[in-house]
């Protein structure tokens, strides 16, 4: 039986809302915890959230146990990840605060005597220093995403030991990790940038990541996918496969840059790459048409890429279990741009026809999926025929392409 007043996500209004753990108060109360399947928002249960008015009786019995927790935590109850009750553990020999007190003189002591770590007297000044560093980035224009990539990896640097002033102590932490290529190479073109911006020298390891085949998906598993998520993940996905845009072009898409009369679509570069328009089909339109319009973006309802990913992830998942492919699981929102950039090659031959719908300012980017086609073989089609005008439009829309006129009827194909 349906609720008179379902439960809602406060961002988006959906009604399609996971149970994701319970959230406890100091009183000791559960308040269940949701997470939104459509946005990824997650929130606690806004019915059971108000603060209760105590007695004076839970008032006293309250602050009762937060004194004897703070006087007395010898003789207070214990309790485990599970949250069941352990017996009062065994008091310290000496008070807690005498041995703080001992704890900071033996510091003292050592810092005195020159003896004490780097991490503790150095790491400090060190993430002052990444403040500046990001701050020097945002100055001469680099992206966000590539300033928040820098500082994460040097921060990780951080984590694992490293004195990031000390760039033999940074090799030897990135040759000690357990990493591919591709992450120390990442790392090490972070800790590059941060070298020459403090003016020091280094020798750059020479970490390089082995380049692989992209992987390509059939299309037929592209549409299983976005049947599969959604309304807003379906048109997501819909407009990779159609643009082969990047996942952030597309997440900070804005109204301003559809035009659902005129079924255009403008992508505004993320990457220094050059800006795009597309035709877009009937049934993007539609679904764009299905969206809320309140906000300047089109996908505004997520607060950052990760939290759509996350989304997208989620139901990939269901969706592979459910159609019983695995192949799914390793289509990601850059395989949309991989096979759209091999099925324009097979399409036109024509690479510079490729790399303007890309958007790539460098041909060696592009390149690649000349190799992608070879690597497929033989050719294979679909044939459809169109008796009239509009079965012909309607096989253009779907992406089959002209061949010639027999007996009176089109024919039509499309790769497989």
């Amino acid at each position: 039986m349906t609720p008179a007043n379902p439960l809602k996500c406060p961002k988006c209004s959906s009604e399609q809302l996971y149970k994701d753990g319970m959230r406890y108060l100091k009183n000791g109360e559960a308040i269940q915890r949701y997470l939104c399947r459509d946005c990824g928002y997650r929130f606690s249960d806004p019915n059971k959230t108000r603060k209760q008015k105590l007695n004076r009786l839970d008032m006293f019995q309250h602050a009762s146990k937060i004194q004897t927790l703070i006087l007395n935590p010898s003789s207070a109850f214990f309790y485990n990840c599970q949250g069941s009750r352990e017996a009062p553990r065994r008091a310290p020999s000496a008070p807690k605060a005498v041995q703080t007190l001992a704890e900071v003189e033996t510091r003292t002591e050592k810092r005195a005597a020159g003896a004490t770590p780097i991490s503790q007297t150095i790491q400090p000044h060190i993430k002052s220093k990444l403040v500046e560093f990001a701050w020097w980035m945002k100055k001469e224009g680099y992206k966000e995403i590539t300033i928040t990539g820098k500082v994460k990896r040097l921060k990780r640097l951080i984590r694992l030991g490293a004195n990031l002033l000390d760039p033999e102590s940074v090799k030897e932490v990135i040759a000690s990790q357990n990493w591919n290529d591709s992450g120390k190479e990442t790392t090490v073109y972070a800790y590059d940038s941060f070298v020459k911006w403090l003016g020091l020298k280094w020798e750059r390891p020479r970490y390089k990541a082995v380049r692989k085949l992209p992987f390509i998906p059939h299309e037929q598993e592209i549409n299983d996918l976005i049947a599969s998520c959604n309304k807003r993940i379906t048109c997501f996905l819909q407009i990779l496969k159609e643009t082969g845009a990047r996942p952030g072009e597309v997440f900070i898409l804005k109204w301003i840059d559809v035009d659902l009369e005129g079924k255009t679509l403008i992508i505004t570069p993320e990457k220094r790459s050059n800006p795009r328009i597309f035709k877009i089909s009937s049934k993007l339109v539609n679904m764009l048409s299905g969206l809320r319009k309140g906000d300047e973006r089109v996908f505004a309802v997520y607060s950052t890429l990760k939290s759509l990913t996350v989304s997208f992830q989620r139901q990939r998942r269901k969706a592979a279990f459910r159609l019983g492919n695995p192949r799914l699981l390793r289509i990601s929102f850059r395989t949309f741009r991989h096979w759209k950039a091999t099925m324009e090659y097979h399409r036109t031959k024509d690479i510079l026809h490729v790399m303007e719908v890309l958007g790539h300012r460098n041909i060696k980017n592009t390149l690649i999926y000349t190799q992608l086609v070879k690597a497929e073989g033989d050719e294979e089609y679909i044939c459809k025929v169109a008796k009239t005008v509009e079965q012909a439009a309607e096989l253009i829309e779907a992406g089959f392409d002209y061949v010639c006129e027999i007996s009176g009827v089109r024919l039509f194909r499309k790769r497989k």
